[in-house]
């Protein structure tokens, strides 16, 4: 079932980038024309914009591909981090083309040359905004739906074009009523969204390469799933690690009786990864346990007065793991603190000398998590 669907994924990317080629070049070709018979650096300059989508659909195409091979010896956990290089050679293409539009548009300032239009320029100038925007629309969704980062940029890339080739087209307009020539400086307009647009796609695509963090709902989705399964109690620490869109694989703690025995943890653990693996196509490499006080009603209800003390105090956002050990009178528990809180050492100080004080004879033993 799950290699219908990447199958389905590869096919539609690569239809849709196929449909994106064949627009940029039909475009390119009736702007590159109209603007060499009119003089227009503006017109001109959109067409490279749209040859440089046509390149990067292309990139798409030869990264999905490569993305949707079997995994090998090399590359255990599959091929699909490459579309997120692949998106940052889109970038880099949207980048030179911005950069070397901004160049010639800062020339034309210098030494200006005469434009002429005709009703056929204005008549391509508007029908290309309406298709860049439809097209836009499309791939955007496509990308969307099918969680393929190329297909967003290159989307958001083709709406960014027709609000380019808008001002081309206010610029022509101004020209023939006033004779008033800013095509250069719309040029140099274009040149500065096309650079950020390159930016923006790069500095996304190496987000996830170094890590993103994960919506918070969906892991929050994820971790209720888990305490559903009888004899789950908590779920915590779950860490994800992107391997492409829609790859992830990963490892979560849970909170489980401390009466039950290793021979009843170990079915528990692989129904809890066939379970998430089922619902959230994520596979759970490692499940590791805390041991939940539930045989001493009073050890119950020591853990919640530890729980409101730690609480209390601001900065900390999670509470778990505890368990206290009645042989050597030791107490241990996790915390998560915020990472916009700046004394952060302070406040886990704070929070051991607190729970000390409470709880003079016995050892307190505090691990502070990350907050993933």
């Amino acid at each position: 079932m799950k290699k219908i669907k990447e199958e389905k994924r590869e096919n539609v990317i690569i239809k849709t980038s196929i449909i994106g080629i064949f627009i940029n070049l039909l475009l390119v070709t009736f702007k590159a024309i109209i603007g060499l018979i009119s003089n227009s650096i503006a017109i001109l300059l959109d067409a490279v914009n749209n040859l440089s989508d046509a390149l990067s659909s292309i990139v798409t195409i030869i990264s999905t591909k490569i993305a949707d091979l079997e995994p090998d010896k090399e590359h255990p956990l599959g091929h699909g981090r490459i579309e997120y290089l692949s998106a940052m050679i889109v970038a880099g293409i949207i980048f030179y083309a911005g950069i070397t539009s901004l160049i010639e548009s800062i020339k034309k300032i210098f030494v200006p040359v005469e434009v002429e239009y005709s009703n056929i320029t204005f008549i391509i100038l508007i029908v290309s905004i309406i298709i860049k925007l439809l097209l836009g629309k499309f791939v955007k969704n496509i990308g969307e739906k099918f969680n393929s980062p190329s297909l967003v940029a290159s989307g958001s890339d083709a709406t960014f074009d027709a609000i380019l080739s808008s001002s081309v087209l206010v610029s022509a307009i101004l020209y023939i009523f006033t004779d008033i020539n800013i095509e250069a400086y719309v040029g140099v307009l274009i040149s500065i969204f096309i650079i950020k647009s390159g930016i923006e796609i790069f500095m996304d695509a190496v987000n996830e390469i170094l890590g993103k963090r994960v919506d918070k709902e969906s892991i929050n989705e994820i971790k209720r799933t888990i305490c559903k399964i009888e004899n789950v109690y908590g779920a915590y620490d779950l860490m994800l690690h992107n391997y492409g869109p829609d790859k992830y694989v990963g490892s979560v703690h849970i909170e489980v009786p401390d009466s039950m025995t290793a021979e009843e943890i170990d079915p528990l653990e692989r129904k809890i990864s066939n379970i998430v693996l089922e619902k959230h196509n994520i596979y759970l490499t490692g499940i590791t346990v805390y041991s939940m006080n539930t045989k001493n009603m009073d050890i119950v209800k020591l853990r919640y007065k530890i729980y409101k003390i730690v609480m209390s105090n601001d900065g900390v956002l999670e509470f778990h793991g505890f368990y206290l050990e009645e042989k050597n009178k030791s107490i241990r528990f996790d915390i998560i603190i915020d990472y916009s809180i700046k004394n952060r050492k302070e406040i886990y100080n704070k929070v051991l000398n607190d729970v000390k004080k409470e709880y003079p004879d016995y050892s307190i033993n505090i691990k502070v998590d990350i907050d993933i």
